[in-house]
């Protein structure tokens, strides 16, 4: 007789940095991770250009991908604010 088997491991999320880079690149680098990453997995993006709180959104509707949370960061010692994106990659 076969032990049931737990649920399987969520693969870790793939964090994208784009911290401190403009318009368009935050988008270029999630568009590139999210080209490699397998399907229903999770893509991190940490971004502060402001433009990135539409462009992340839009790029996600046009892909068929699901936002599912948007976490504005505060300031912190010296680290600037930031916005923190969380996408799943759909099929």
């Amino acid at each position: 007789m076969s032990e049931p088997q737990g649920p399987e491991a969520e693969p870790p999320a793939t964090e994208v940095d784009a911290r401190g880079l403009r318009c368009p690149l935050p988008v270029i680098r999630l568009a590139g991770a999210a080209r490699t990453a397998a399907d229903h997995s999770v893509i991190v993006v940490l971004a502060t250009d402001p433009a990135a709180r539409y462009d992340i959104p839009a790029w996600c509707r046009m892909r068929g991908c699901e936002l599912t949370e948007v976490q504005e960061v505060p300031e912190v010692s010296a680290a600037p604010a930031y916005l923190r994106f969380v996408v799943l990659v759909r099929p």
